[in-house]
């Protein structure tokens, strides 16, 4: 019985976050037709409230044209272990359910992200198309570079608060949040998750002026869905881990989520403020510069953590 109502809840979530995906989707069209001087979606329905529906049904609709010798199989199912991988990330998520509720929660959302370059690599490759490949080996690299200093980084939170529990996260910040004392840190971490996100300034996985939208050029109909469903539900994720790290984790508190919304909103808000990166600027970035501070960082937390124990 318990196993069966940990399963409802289970559900029950994954229903919310792709309702919650559908209004994401709505805010960032709002948000950026402010930014640009326009109004954005307000036809249909009450203020274009109804507006990511028309879109869904718009999408999942649409006729789906089979692409000659592509490696059809692995075409179809690239978008679903796409959405599938960020539908379990959320699984790992503090929540109700203790379906997977983990005491090393953390150790298998860093396992299940790493798992998400596959997803673009065989979207790229199996499409036959030589602008794909190009977009995902472009984002490819981009994903690996950017993930090594972004576990470190993450790690370094792990070792002051000695879990891999998410929920310690809550009794760990309950005097002071942790971007008071790791805020340079949190700096460079949300500049990582911008870059694993595939984000304007690091958008280079769909750069519209250089690879014709990227490694989903191939993509129509309900396949882009699955695609466009699981970037947003990984920004939605990766912002909720943000807010757990660094800005109370207490789930029980309506400030916790008003700061989620905040970062949300911000992340948009980078989109609608700042131009594409160079892509060589990006390499450079993580290896020459975050890397070594990011192994700085966690041999700094490690020796106070040894220094404490002496």
């Amino acid at each position: 019985m318990y196993l069966i109502n940990s399963i409802f809840i289970s559900l029950d979530m994954m229903i919310m976050v792709l309702i919650s995906i559908a209004y994401l989707t709505l805010l960032e069209r709002k948000v950026l037709g402010y930014i640009q001087l326009r109004k954005g979606p307000n036809k249909v329905g009450i203020m274009g409230l109804l507006q990511p529906f028309s879109d869904a049904i718009k999408l999942f609709s649409k006729e789906n044209f089979v692409i000659l010798k592509s490696n059809y199989y692995f075409y179809l199912l690239s978008p679903m272990f796409m959405m599938l991988l960020m539908l379990l990330l959320w699984n790992n998520m503090p929540m109700i359910s203790e379906l997977m509720n983990m005491y090393f929660s953390m150790l298998m959302i860093l396992s299940l992200m790493s798992m998400g370059v596959y997803g673009l690599m065989i979207a790229g490759w199996s499409s036959n198309s030589m602008y794909t490949l190009i977009g995902s080996l472009r984002s490819i690299a981009q994903t690996i570079s950017y993930e090594v200093s972004m576990i470190i980084l993450l790690l370094s939170v792990l070792v002051s608060m000695e879990s891999f529990n998410l929920m310690n996260l809550m009794f760990y910040q309950k005097y002071l949040y942790n971007m008071f004392y790791f805020f340079m840190l949190m700096v460079i971490l949300m500049v990582s998750f911008l870059a694993e996100l595939n984000r304007t300034p690091f958008d280079f996985a769909e750069g519209e002026s250089e690879l014709v939208s990227g490694f989903n050029i191939e993509y129509m109909s309900g396949s882009f869905a699955l695609i466009f469903i699981a970037e947003y539900g990984m920004i939605m994720l990766m912002m909720f881990l943000f807010t757990m790290l660094f800005m109370g984790g207490n789930l029980m508190k309506f400030m916790f989520y008003f700061n989620y919304l905040f970062m949300l909103f911000f992340i948009i808000w980078i989109r609608g403020t700042f131009p594409r990166f160079r892509y060589d600027n990006l390499m450079y970035l993580t290896w020459m510069s975050y890397l070594p501070i990011s192994l700085n960082y966690l041999l700094f937390m490690i020796s106070i953590k040894w220094m404490m124990l002496l």
